[in-house]
């Protein structure tokens, strides 16, 4: 059994590093987190437009939040499958299926929640021209 260590802030501040790296492995090799980043700059950019209301911001800011979280976990899961077992094999594709399915759900939430802040907005706006 392993001994539990003492608390050490150095030890949390550099769980950040390693945090910040897996970050920088999303961007560098996942394209889909590419697409995830246009969708919330845009949706950002259109917050700012839009002079959205604080609760509004915050539900905007945690579909961001949940879809990037849902990216990071599935690709976890694929590289893990991967690893596991290089090849073909119905139960690890099924692993891989199920972690697409997770970030898909959550993208689908995240534009319902957009539509609900910004297409009566967008109504408003194409009407009152």
């Amino acid at each position: 059994m392993k001994q539990k260590e003492k608390f050490s802030i150095a030890k949390r501040l550099r769980s950040f590093r390693y945090a910040f790296a897996g970050l920088g492995v999303l961007f560098r090799e996942e394209h889909n987190s590419w697409i995830h980043s246009l969708a919330a700059i845009l949706a950002v950019v259109a917050g700012f437009v839009f002079r959205i209301r604080p609760w509004e911001w915050v539900a905007i800011v945690i579909v961001i939040g949940m879809v990037f979280a849902a990216e990071i976990i599935n690709s976890s899961l694929e590289r893990t499958a991967d690893f596991v077992k290089a090849e073909r094999d119905d139960r690890k594709r099924d692993i891989k299926d199920l972690g697409a399915a997770a970030v898909l759900v959550c993208a689908i939430s995240a534009a319902i929640v957009g539509m609900i802040v910004f297409l009566p907005k967008i109504i408003n706006l194409v009407f009152a021209i």
